[in-house]
């Protein structure tokens, strides 16, 4: 190793893949020790019940959430594509989203929904990724975990909670096959595993 490396470092051209969060009752527990920060609740919250990037997360401002009903669309653009794509809140986002507004009572719409500490900035997504290490080493869960947990978070229990079909979640991805769509959601190893286990 040279001199002035990080060997916790991936190299160059190198990616790092992190999981979702498989288990209903890590999640709860996840849950559970955000209850004291209405912030950090509701960025797991929303993280994790939208298939939004870090990135799309921490471009919501007040504006466009403040109104909302549940499953009704907001539309934003991608930051990682330009793409401009609609987005459907459900009911515990939404509710997790009020309660952070509550104790914002004079934001403006103009403002980022999540802030940092320092004023009124935007988090960013290196402090989403080590908030997210956080929560989940708090939790005592193993393997590697970062930002992009949330979204794989969600689209892991729409396919194995909920059942969802990949078809489906190929839309939601923007995957252009299913095996990308099951590898994304590190659901393929369990997958392939579980046909062994059909008796004739």
């Amino acid at each position: 190793m040279k001199k002035g490396e990080n060997a916790n470092h991936p190299k160059k051209g190198a990616t790092i893949k992190v999981e979702p969060i498989k288990s209903k009752d890590d999640v709860r527990r996840i849950k559970k020790f955000l209850a004291y920060s209405a912030r950090d609740s509701a960025l797991f919250t929303v993280g994790i019940n939208t298939n939004l990037r870090a990135s799309d997360l921490l471009r919501l401002t007040v504006g466009q959430v403040r109104h909302v009903k549940p499953m009704e669309d907001i539309e934003l653009r991608e930051k990682k594509t330009g793409n401009k794509r609609r987005v459907t809140l459900n009911k515990a986002c939404l509710e997790a989203i009020r309660e952070l507004l509550a104790t914002r009572p004079d934001a403006r719409d103009s403002e980022p929904v999540f802030l940092s500490g320092r004023g009124r900035q935007a988090l960013t997504v290196p402090s989403v990724n080590r908030l997210v290490k956080q929560w989940c080493k708090d939790a005592k869960l193993k393997g590697n975990f970062g930002s992009h947990s949330l979204r794989k978070t969600w689209g892991y229990h729409q396919r194995v909670t909920f059942g969802v079909g990949l078809p489906e979640l190929m839309v939601c991805f923007n995957h252009s096959t299913q095996r990308q769509t099951l590898e994304y959601l590190c659901v393929q190893p369990d997958e392939i595993r579980s046909v062994y286990a059909n008796e004739l």
